[in-house]
């Protein structure tokens, strides 16, 4: 069931579509309108008539149109067309001075209908040409009008003719008509008056048919220019100050500008000025570009700060002198209060501003000055203003420091300034930067110089700082105003490429890269190392210094232990007898020495002479020879008494712990069976004292005894030392321990380990029967307590 309705609506779907449109019937034309143009010296005889189509017309049942043109009393002429347009060829010349009836009739095949009647002179429907040779006349004296004549463009004849003129300043577009109730007459001049002098104006004529005020103006003619003449100034020039800081304490320099009066009404030539109570002064006016008026630079002075003066400018053309314009500058201390709360921004291609006035007193105007690097422009505003739009020429992408400065009858107050961009855009370049000083080890200092003020285009947002290396690439904001970046946590001894960008609100400007490598080690860081390891090492020596003075003692008895030194000890002679003598003096030189060689005793002291000789009796002080040890010994002993001393030594002082006597005994008699001198002598017992420790040897004679014994079969025989005198040998006691001594000091720090006699040693003939044995050369050993030979 639903299918069948569906089908239905379709079939009558195309049924309808295939029916041509509704046709309707034809509406009335409107607007109809019809000219006939200037044709040389005549009216053309074409009458081109136009209309608006009004309704819906279809295909199928077009509607036609007919122009009917109906000269009165005469004929009509008529065209069809499908056009809203058609034109009407009259015969011979254009019907002048006579009526037309003109309409327009729309017919289809429903119907017909006619538009509105135009019914006029033939003069309504003409369009003549412009008024040709139009000319404009300045006439010197009339420094406010203009002469204007032209030439009729059709000859009365054929058309009555009314004008209208129109003037406008040159370079403008605002066009200002002469009232139609000065010019609707023919005429074929007028003057121009309330003119401005010395103003070069723009004139244009038309025309049209008088008849009745329905005929078609004409296009106006060719421009015709013209100045009109010059006049005295009728206003004041535009005075203004520039102030820069004196290169002097306390002084400023004050240029004075000057702008050429706004009704100048002339050429100014110069400008005459006045500084305080002087004299009047011309000065020769100087140009420079300006968007609003010429601007001039009078003169610049230096004035103190405490200093104030008054400026009086008039400006000079051909005809005659200005009223003057004056200016007061301030003492700097005293300048009057500002304005408060000064905006500026951008709008519809203008600069605006918005400002409060002072509290304290009313200003009698203002002054809205704006700087940029290439020029400086101001204009003055009403004591009642409170916003107004830059009036002068701005470029776009210039930055420009917008001032506005209260003037009061005393003076100029402080100014108030913001800096401004008419449009922004983003920045021509962006800056170089650079590393300020060495690059260090984990950081680094980046700086750069400002944009300079004709390529930033815009304020300056931030700046991106981008390095990246081999590690990965990092970046770090900072602010627009800011010169320098430290980048941080960088990787010692790396290659790291820098760049900069800088941003506005409009876009963004990269720099070129610029490459630097971190340091392997931190500034100073080596330096600290040498230092520390310097300090250190010179710590160590003065410790160790400081150590080996406190320990002096110690370390000497160490590494130089005392060892005794014989020739410097004190050695007395002395008898049972008598006591303790003088030594010997050491005069006694020894003419000659005999050296015998001896074994080293294996670490034991061995005596040469006889194993089986006893001991000296301590109760016996003459003998045949005794000595006490004289000499080193290998076994480790303690200090004890000398077995020179007697059982009544025990006594003397000189028996001690630390000191040890060594002594020898020199018997008066021959030694060992040997014959005696002849003459009689005293028994000397020779002493020296020594701090040296007592050998094992000295302290135990008996095991000296037993050991020399047991030990008798390998050592051979010693050197002996034996003073002669010629072919015979001294025995002097003196002589001998003399010998001693001076043996010790050349052999230092050697000892002697044994003083013994040969018991089978038998003087030869010539021999003196008083000799003694060598002592063998032995070392001192600190950790066995003595000396052992070598």
């Amino acid at each position: 069931m639903v299918s069948a309705t569906v089908l239905q609506l379709v079939v009558l779907a195309c049924l309808v579509s295939a029916l041509p449109a509704r046709a309707d019937r034809p509406e009335k034309p409107e607007n109809l309108s019809c000219v006939a143009v200037q044709e040389k010296k005549y009216i053309s005889t074409t009458l081109s008539c136009k209309w608006e189509a009004v309704g819906r017309q279809t295909t199928g049942v077009p509607t036609t149109y007919t122009l009917y043109v109906a000269v009165i009393l005469s004929r009509v002429y008529n065209v069809s067309t499908r056009k809203n347009s058609a034109q009407v060829e009259f015969e011979d010349s254009f019907p002048n001075h006579m009526t037309l009836e003109i309409w327009v009739e729309a017919h289809n095949k429903l119907g017909r209908i006619e538009s509105e009647h135009l019914k006029g002179d033939a003069g309504w429907f003409v369009k003549t040409n412009p008024p040709s040779d139009v000319k404009v006349i300045s006439e010197k004296g009339f420094s406010t009008s203009l002469l204007i004549s032209w030439t009729h463009p059709i000859p009365k004849e054929y058309v009555q003719l009314i004008y209208q003129i129109r003037y406008c300043i040159s370079g403008s577009q605002n066009w200002t008509d002469v009232p139609l109730s000065d010019t609707a007459n023919y005429i074929q001049s007028f003057r121009l008056q309330n003119l401005k002098p010395d103003t070069v104006y723009v004139t244009q004529v038309c025309c049209k048919n008088e008849k009745g005020g329905h005929g078609i103006w004409s296009n106006w003619s060719t421009n015709a220019t013209e100045r009109t003449p010059e006049d005295r100034p009728t206003s004041k020039p535009d005075l203004w100050r520039i102030i820069i800081e004196g290169d002097s304490i306390n002084k400023r320099r004050v240029q004075f500008i000057c702008k050429d009066p706004e009704s100048a009404n002339g050429r100014i030539t110069r400008f005459e000025m006045k500084l305080g109570n002087l004299e009047w002064e011309s000065i020769n006016r100087s140009e420079s570009s300006s968007s609003q008026r010429e601007i001039s630079v009078l003169k610049e002075i230096q004035l103190a700060d405490e200093e104030f003066v008054r400026v009086d400018v008039t400006a000079v053309n051909s005809v005659g002198k200005s009223p003057e314009a004056s200016l007061v500058i301030s003492r700097k201390a005293h300048e009057l209060a500002p304005i408060k709360e000064l905006k500026v921004w951008p709008h519809e291609g203008q600069l605006w501003l918005e400002w409060k006035p002072p509290n304290s007193t009313s200003p009698s105007e203002y002054v809205v000055e704006w700087v940029s690097v290439e020029e400086t422009d101001w204009q003055r505003e009403h004591r009642n203003a409170r916003n107004t739009a830059i009036r002068g020429t701005l470029k776009k992408f210039v930055l420009y420091n917008v001032s506005v400065y209260p003037i009061y009858s005393g003076g100029t107050g402080k100014p108030l300034s913001v800096e401004a961009f008419l449009e922004q855009g983003a920045p021509l370049e962006a800056p170089t930067i650079r590393l300020n000083g060495k690059a260090g080890r984990n950081e680094v200092e980046l700086v750069w110089n400002d944009i300079p003020l004709q390529k930033r285009r815009g304020f300056i947002t931030n700046y991106t700082i981008f390095y990246r290396s081999e590690n990965g690439a990092h970046e770090v904001t900072v602010p627009g105003n800011s010169t320098s970046c430290t980048l941080r946590s960088l990787t010692g001894n790396t290659k790291y490429d820098a760049q900069i960008r800088a941003s506005t609100i409009q876009g963004s400007t990269f720099s070129s890269n610029h490459s630097f490598f971190t340091l392997k080690y931190a500034q100073g860081e080596m330096e600290s190392i040498v230092v520390g390891v310097s300090l250190g090492f010179m710590f160590i020596v003065v410790m160790t210094m400081l150590l080996c003075v406190y320990k002096k003692d110690v370390i000497k008895e160490n590494f130089w232990p005392q060892i005794p030194d014989p020739g410097e000890s004190t050695i007395g002679n002395w008898s049972p007898d008598y006591p303790l003598k003088a030594e010997t003096p050491k005069e006694n030189c020894v003419s000659g020495i005999s050296v015998l060689d001896v074994d080293v005793c294996d670490g034991k002291c061995v005596f040469e002479e006889d194993k089986t000789s006893l001991p000296l009796k301590k109760d016996k002080y003459l003998s045949e020879e005794h000595s006490s040890g004289i000499g080193g010994s290998s076994c480790m002993s303690s200090p004890r008494q000398s077995v020179s001393d007697s059982d009544e030594g025990g006594d003397m002082p000189d028996t001690t712990a630390s000191t040890v006597q060594y002594s020898s005994v020199v018997a008066p008699s021959g030694y060992k069976g040997q014959t005696p001198n002849s003459q009689p002598q005293q028994a000397i017992f020779s002493r020296s004292e020594s701090t040296q420790p007592l050998l094992d040897c000295e302290e135990n004679p008996d095991m000296l005894v037993q050991e020399g014994s047991r030990h008798s079969q390998r050592v051979p025989r010693q050197p002996y030392f034996t003073h002669s005198t010629g072919n015979q040998h001294s025995t002097n006691p003196a002589d001998i321990s003399q010998l001693h001594m001076e043996q010790q000091e050349e052999l230092e720090p050697l000892d002697f380990c044994s003083l013994e006699e040969d018991n089978e040693q038998t003087p030869t003939d010539g021999q003196s029967a008083d000799w003694l044995p060598a002592a063998p050369v032995s070392s001192y050993m600190p950790q066995l307590g003595g000396y052992r030979p070598q």
